[in-house]
Formats: structure tokens, C-alpha cells, sequence
């Protein structure tokens, strides 16, 4: 259905205008040469990904419409796994090889558990 390309673009044209501003800030002010801004979106997109599809979704307390313009629009928007992958290349090519490592265990590491996080959290409230 077209309306779901709609939904689903209008979230992520709210998801990644929040992902610029809120990495843009964090590398503003934080001034080195590793990506926090992004670890930081990464891990906040993965709790509101875990909360949605483990309380609102299970819940049935979204439909289908509101579910497709927050996961698959804002969060795919806001979360940053293209630039992740990309910023983890150029610090290999840059050969700071233990800083590339860092960025994908805490990566990996953090958003896995931002998204336990929202599960516990999601079975805590409901």
C-alpha cells in the first residue's frame, strides 16, 4: 500500500534529521577522533526499537500503521548502521586499528544491551 511508503518515509525523515543533530552535538563537543556521537545514536535506537516491538507491539497497543512509521521510519532513520560501518573502515584505513575494534564491540555490545534493556523494561511496566 502506498500509504506505508509514506508512513514509513515521513519517520525517517524525522529519525535521521534527529540522528544529525544529536551526533552532530555529541562530536561537536567531544572533540577526538572516535565516533561517540554515533555509539550514542546506536545505542538509543536500539532501547526505543526493543521498547516499541517488546511493549507497544506485544501490547497491541500501536497498529500496524504507527508501528511501521516508528520502527522501519525513525528508528531506520535514526539508528546508523551505514555510517557505523563506514566511520569503522576509515578508522582501519586511518590504521587505528585498536579504535576500529573498540567502535564494533561497543557497538555490538551496547546496543545488544539496549535493546535487553527495553525487554526488561517492557516486562517490568506491562
Amino acid at each position: 500500500m502506498m500509504i506505508n511508503y509514506l508512513v514509513v518515509s515521513a519517520g525517517a525523515a524525522i529519525g535521521g534529521a534527529l540522528r544529525y543533530g544529536i551526533s552532530s552535538y555529541i562530536q561537536k563537543n567531544i572533540s577526538v577522533i572516535f565516533p561517540y556521537g554515533t555509539l550514542v545514536v546506536n545505542i538509543v535506537g536500539s532501547f526505543i526499537l526493543g521498547f516499541i516491538m517488546f511493549y507497544l507491539n506485544e501490547k497491541e497497543l500501536i497498529g500496524n500503521e504507527l508501528r511501521l512509521f516508528l520502527t522501519v521510519g525513525f528508528c531506520g532513520g535514526f539508528t546508523t548502521f551505514s555510517t557505523f560501518s563506514y566511520e569503522t573502515l576509515n578508522l582501519f584505513l586511518d590504521t587505528e586499528y585498536l579504535l576500529a575494534l573498540y567502535n564494533v564491540l561497543l557497538n555490538v555490545a551496547l546496543c545488544l544491551i539496549g535493546i535487553y534493556l527495553a525487554y526488561l523494561f517492557s516486562k517490568l511496566i506491562g
